[in-house]
């Protein structure tokens, strides 16, 4: 069946990505999707620091250093600006709007930029707010938690993998491209994680959210926040993903449960 992965973040569909093109304007593209990729994945590891609270300046957990509530006014701006250009610039209409101007083989590669800039912006401004909501003092709570926490982002990490992680940043489309080579959709499969739950890539990011042995004020409007961003989003992903697959999504989410392993769906009326 030759359609696409289902995924969490459907791929670049602006268009072919085999359109002839000059050797220079080939090499552009391609160099464009390794600068982006990379710094995605230094934004990855950075906010790794930013959630677990090693090795960046400011955490989650930083102690407060000023106004509660203009620190908060703050952090939830940034997630909301995180939000909008995430949800946005993932849908097909702004897909096929903003293939306009970018090329299609470089509109995965916008996406994954512009969202690492939106995490940098993140990262940057976030205001530490205090506070303590619970802090596990017992070592095997601790460790426990930690564990947890660590295993989502491996989730995350092997679920890019199973669905194609160099098609979903952007590095396949533009090395197809300076190859002189046709775009072409990933094959519908449901590996692993996928046949579980439907979107294994936010259950391993509420992992890494959530299990956390000390949670303090900011890390808890953050979990909160990116959980309730992930609902919502999850129903406008689905739609997509609806409209694209038909009947083979909606046979797919009668079976799978959308993010809590073995529960049963109630069928579709």
């Amino acid at each position: 069946m030759n359609t696409v992965t289902l995924t969490s973040q459907p791929p670049a569909r602006g268009g072919s990505v085999g359109v002839p093109a000059s050797p220079i304007a080939r090499a552009a593209v391609l160099a464009y999707g390794v600068v982006s990729y990379a710094l995605f994945l230094a934004v990855f590891l950075y906010a790794m620091g930013f959630i677990v609270g090693f090795g960046v300046p400011v955490t989650l957990d930083s102690p407060a250093r000023g106004s509660f509530a203009l620190a908060l006014a703050v952090d939830l701006g940034l997630l909301a600006l995180f939000a909008v250009q995430h949800s946005v610039m993932a849908r097909p209409a702004f897909k096929r709007w903003w293939t306009r101007f970018v090329p299609a083989a470089a509109e995965r590669s916008t996406y994954v930029l512009f969202s690492s800039l939106a995490l940098i912006a993140m990262f940057a401004c976030w205001q530490p707010i205090g506070g303590t909501v619970w802090d596990v003092q017992h070592p095997a709570g601790r460790w426990a938690l930690d564990g947890l926490g660590v295993a989502g982002w491996l989730v995350v990490l092997a679920a890019t993998f199973l669905i194609n992680h160099f098609d979903l940043f952007g590095l396949r489309q533009s090395w197809l491209f300076a190859r002189g080579r046709e775009y072409t959709r990933l094959r519908f499969k449901t590996p692993a994680f996928y046949s579980v739950v439907r979107h294994p890539l936010y259950v391993g990011w509420l992992m890494a959210f959530w299990f956390t042995p000390t949670m303090t004020v900011a890390h808890l409007v953050f979990a909160v926040m990116t959980t309730l961003y992930i609902l919502v989003a999850i129903q406008l992903e689905e739609r997509d993903l609806i409209e694209e697959h038909g009947e083979h999504y909606r046979e797919y989410r009668r079976r799978v449960p959308m993010l809590v392993p073995f529960t049963k769906r109630r069928a579709a009326a």
